[in-house]
């Protein structure tokens, strides 16, 4: 029983690590945006501030809480005897729960950056992307795409 548990937990945590945290980088382009004409407008980084991207629904797969409540069940049922097992198989099923679907959501935060710029029309706009680029104030970018479809890119 011990052994299943072990493998378990592992598979638990293998899967904890899929999320798709690509498509909040100016870098990566949706297949719907390919192959597209965007708009591209220039301007000038006045200010950039570390955030987090706490990704929604689009990454969370339940499996955190589902996995969390199999390991947990499996665990609670390790100790008591009769319905003394029924009870910590219990809780340990709803205490897995509740811990798996935190580090799901763990798992589903993005470090980026909100990115201010003054673009040449005189507009200030801001924009939130993955921190895989680094950006300073002065520096010149392009905005590529419109509303809730744009990114920053170094010129």
């Amino acid at each position: 029983m011990k052994r299943y548990l072990a493998i378990a937990a592992l598979g638990v945590l293998t899967l904890g690590g899929c999320a798709n945290s690509d498509i909040y980088s100016g870098n990566t382009y949706t297949g719907n945006q390919a192959k597209t004409a965007r708009n591209v407008t220039y301007g000038t980084v006045t200010g950039v501030r570390p955030v987090t991207i706490q990704a929604g629904n689009e990454n969370n797969s339940g499996l955190g809480g589902i996995g969390g409540a199999v390991l947990g069940g499996l665990l609670g049922n390790q100790f008591g005897g009769g319905s003394g097992r029924v009870l910590t198989t219990a809780v340990g099923g709803i205490g897995g729960a509740i811990a798996g679907s935190k580090v799901e959501d763990r798992a589903n935060q993005v470090s980026a950056y909100e990115i201010q710029v003054r673009t040449d029309s005189g507009q200030d706009i801001v924009v939130v992307q993955k921190a895989d680029t680094p950006y300073q104030p002065g520096q010149r970018v392009r905005m590529i795409g419109s509303g809730n479809s744009m990114s920053i890119a170094p010129e």
